[in-house]
């Protein structure tokens, strides 16, 4: 999970395909409950089932986020740390903030 610069200056995390694979799977799931809720909006679905759904929503975009942030702190933030970049922790400490909102 090597970070590098790319010509506008953006951080990046290089992922095997495997990773790559599993994270865009989970988006993919995600997108399709979206939609999933869309079409209920469209025909009138009652109230509390749609809510349920965008229970589920939330929950499989919570996983996505604990397994994203996991591999962070393993790879990236571990890395950064050992090669002495510390201001990685209050970056990470400004993005658990947000998550946890």
């Amino acid at each position: 999970m090597a970070k590098k610069k790319t010509e506008i200056n953006e951080k990046t995390t290089a992922r095997t395909e495997e990773e790559r694979r599993k994270l865009i799977h989970r988006l993919n799931r995600i997108e399709g409950q979206i939609r999933g809720i869309r079409g209920m909006v469209e025909r009138d679905a009652y109230c509390n089932d749609i809510l349920i759904q965008s229970a589920a929503v939330n929950a499989a975009l919570n996983a996505f986020n604990k397994d994203l942030i996991a591999n962070h702190i393993h790879g990236c933030v571990a890395r950064d740390i050992r090669a002495g970049h510390d201001e990685v922790i209050e970056e990470l400490v400004a993005t658990l903030q947000k998550l946890m909102k």
